[in-house]
């Protein structure tokens, strides 16, 4: 219909032209695109070069209400230096958009505008000088995207409201299921939605030169919904992307994420090994089970830590056992079969439990230089073998001990780690050899007994060359 008008209108144009005399022949017709070509928005900066490959990730996770005292993206980049330092490659922010008023709870996932950096957090040019300063110092920067759900306060939820999902009666509702009843759930049977979501989520590559997302609340939106949006992101040639879903949907994988979180881990560690008292071998199961789907290149993401459960569950001081323990479970997470993810303070054994809903307890960063030297060795001697990023792993482990063996070639790598309060034995299996080891982190020769005493939350990661 409207390309019919439109031809029409040019002709009577032309027939009133020239004294009302009609052209010998008729002009071409015209065909007006079918929808309206919108523009890709400027890029701004230079695509950063150096995104690690999945396996080769060290994801640092900033909660910036916690992070300093003002709460903002400048307290970020004042302590990039020290972030890098650990050997972290990926910085995530939580999310940096403006938070509804309307029903809210003062969470950052409650969003009224996915276009805009919130003013708590300062300014756009204030985002793009710490995805700067980052790129400067070899780390990629990911964005927090919560696509699940808007705040009541979005503009879409009266511009759009076929956007949202709805009850009987026609009201939008909160998204089923969860008690989150500060956000309004969205309808992925739109299409216009789709399209919307799509363009913002595209928009940051372009005007922030960020390096991709973590996807909030990633299995309670619609598979095909991630195909749709992955395709389009990777559509972008100029830069390489980071994707990471907040999920344990087997067909996170398959929709293009190339990182999924392991709350497999976290919580078997937490609720059974710790709380529970149960065998160290239920990590094997963990494994089976989160890898399930994997593709090649798959990789599932380890934690102690994070704003979630650092804020309902605790510490990692508090739940695993103190400084001790909770460099062990850490050093499980981060060799064994995952990309490791620390949450911020982690690094300093911060005590504090962080609210991600208001900055009345920023970090005290005091220094605690032990903690801080075990979690950078733990994450040097990740980033500079390669058996232990995507060599074979082998368990041996007993019911109190996390035992296992990555290899890769020639190289091998043994690590040890007791995640009991108590002195244990661990009988070591014929498969391992008693000889030929160094320490990772030291360079000596260690040489391992039949019956091999481990301390309480000793750790020992062992390499053969």
């Amino acid at each position: 219909m409207r390309m019919n008008l439109l031809n029409l209108m040019l002709l009577l144009l032309l027939a009133c032209s020239k004294g009302g005399q009609a052209p010998a022949a008729p002009a071409p017709p015209v065909t007006p695109p079918t929808q309206p070509v919108e523009t890709t928005p400027d890029q701004y900066g230079t695509p950063f070069n150096k995104v690690p490959d999945a396996a080769d990730a060290v994801i640092y996770q900033v909660n910036m209400r916690a992070f300093s005292a003002a709460g903002d993206l400048r307290g970020v980049q004042q302590r990039l230096d020290s972030i890098r330092a650990l050997g972290v490659n990926v910085v995530y922010l939580l999310p940096v958009y403006p938070v509804g008023v309307l029903k809210s709870v003062n969470s950052p996932y409650c969003i009224k505008d996915f276009n805009s950096v919130a003013p708590e957090f300062g300014t756009l040019d204030d985002l793009r000088a710490l995805v700067e300063d980052a790129h400067q110092h070899g780390m990629a920067v990911i964005l927090d995207w919560v696509a699940d759900h808007t705040a009541w306060d979005h503009p879409w939820i009266t511009a759009h409201k076929d956007w949202y999902q709805q009850d009987g009666g026609g009201n939008i509702i909160a998204p089923p299921g969860t008690g989150w009843n500060d956000v309004a759930a969205l309808n992925y049977k739109s299409t216009d939605l789709r399209k919307a979501m799509i363009k913002a989520m595209q928009s940051w590559i372009y005007t922030a030169n960020v390096d991709g997302y973590r996807c909030d609340a990633a299995d309670f939106v619609p598979h095909d919904f991630w195909v749709q949006a992955i395709d389009s992101l990777q559509k972008i040639t100029t830069h390489k992307l980071l994707l990471y879903a907040e999920g344990t949907r087997k067909d996170q994988f398959q929709a293009g994420f190339q990182l999924e979180y392991g709350m497999g881990f976290y919580y078997t560690l937490k609720d059974k090994v710790f709380g529970a008292g149960a065998s160290v071998k239920l990590i094997d199961s963990v494994n089976n089970a989160e890898y399930s789907g994997a593709l090649p290149l798959s990789q599932v993401v380890r934690y102690t830590s994070n704003h979630d459960v650092n804020s309902s569950d605790g510490t990692p001081l508090e739940l695993f056992g103190g400084r001790q323990g909770s460099l062990a479970v850490f050093t499980v997470a981060a060799l064994m079969k995952s990309v490791p993810m620390l949450y911020n303070g982690q690094e300093i054994g911060c005590t504090q439990r962080l609210t991600y809903f208001n900055n009345s307890t920023p970090i005290d960063w005091t220094p605690a230089p032990d903690i801080t030297a075990a979690y950078k060795a733990i994450l040097a001697f990740r980033s500079g073998s390669n058996a232990v990023k995507t060599g074979a792993l082998a368990s041996y482990s007993s019911d109190d001990v996390c035992v296992f063996t990555k290899t890769a070639g020639s190289k091998q790598v043994l690590v040890m780690a007791n995640l009991r309060n108590k002195t244990v034995t661990y009988n070591l299996p014929a498969a391992i050899a008693p000889t030929g080891w160094r320490n990772a982190f030291d360079g000596s020769t260690a040489t391992l007994a039949a019956a091999v005493a481990l301390q309480p939350y000793e750790y020992r990661v062992l390499r053969n060359d």
